[in-house]
């Protein structure tokens, strides 16, 4: 079996390329992609070179963690029927090209626990549910707390600040970029330069920017927490004096778990969380080094999504 894939054959340098899929084992299924997103976080630091080192890196490379599909073959011992809509938060079903993640293909095997059925009225919208995932797991786990500031209005910050809303919160969001501050709702979006206040218990930063945290910091009430939720491809550091004045906390979040995925599918499966007005860019998958660029260089694209439905 083949499957046409998306492969960085080196930093800032894609084709679509035919791969060989795997034969199916008796749990596992066979899935036609209907859709998948580009991440401007991890993925932007494959397309251009400057990811850090990291388990299965190299070239070329198989990207993708945000794919949508309908299953149309099943193993005996799958748990999934033929037909059923599904999100897959990637896969290593290639031998070619390294799998990270491995989801940018008309066609992927995978083991059926790995493809999570989907409401089938969210169709493309399904590619945002790693950064619902993510959003998640950086604030509802136990012994968290919401954030009172959320750095970056971005996808992700846009979920987190649904999510801080959704439990009751009423966060702020700083943005730099006017464009940005448009679509809350719920909650405020502003010029950071803008907010005097410095008694924040809670800030997440999503910016990916490490040279922030000493502002972050100094905007922390007495034993608040600063929640680092981007990615960052550069060494961290701050002053100590203001930390220690403030007793200040640094959290990192971590990659989701497969529960904070069931709870955003659940969430936004009974219309609890929208995932409305994320989606800015859709693109044919035969036009896909375009979308890169778009979704990397384009600073109105919010989430590009690559539509696979004509490509064999």
């Amino acid at each position: 079996m083949q499957s046409t894939a998306i492969v960085f054959q080196q930093p800032k340098s894609l084709a679509l390329t035919g791969l060989s899929l795997p034969e199916m084992g008796e749990a596992d299924v066979k899935v036609e992609v209907e859709f998948s997103g580009i991440s401007t976080g991890t993925e932007r630091l494959l397309w251009d070179g400057t990811m850090p080192a990291f388990p299965g890196m190299g070239y070329p490379l198989v990207p993708g963690y945000e794919t949508v599909g309908r299953v149309v073959d099943a193993g005996d011992q799958a748990t999934l029927k033929v037909g059923t809509r599904v999100y897959i938060p990637g896969s290593q079903c290639f031998q070619e090209a390294k799998n990270l993640f491995g989801g940018s293909a008309s066609k992927l095997v995978v083991p059926s626990a790995r493809a999570l059925p989907i409401q089938e009225s969210l169709a493309e919208q399904g590619v945002l549910f790693a950064l619902a995932a993510t959003a998640f797991h950086a604030h509802s786990a136990p012994g968290t707390q919401q954030p009172d500031l959320i750095v970056g209005h971005g996808v992700l910050g846009r979920m987190i600040a649904r999510l801080a809303v959704l439990a009751g919160g009423h966060p702020v969001v700083w943005d730099t970029n006017p464009a940005r501050r448009s679509g809350a709702v719920g909650y405020e979006v502003i010029d950071p330069s803008t907010d005097t206040r410095k008694n924040y218990k809670c800030i997440c930063d999503v910016s990916g920017a490490g040279s922030l945290l000493d502002e972050l910091i100094g905007r922390l009430a007495p034993g608040g927490e600063v929640v680092l939720a981007g990615f960052y491809d550069t060494p961290l550091s701050f002053v100590f004096p203001p930390a220690f004045m403030r007793e200040a906390r640094i959290r990192v979040a971590a990659q989701w778990s497969p529960p904070d995925l069931a709870a955003v599918i659940a969430l936004a499966g009974d219309g609890r969380l929208s995932l409305d007005g994320l989606i800015t860019h859709q693109q044919d998958a035969t036009q896909a080094d375009a979308a890169y660029r778009t979704a990397f260089g384009d600073a109105d694209c919010l989430k590009m999504v690559l539509d696979w439905r004509q490509v064999v």
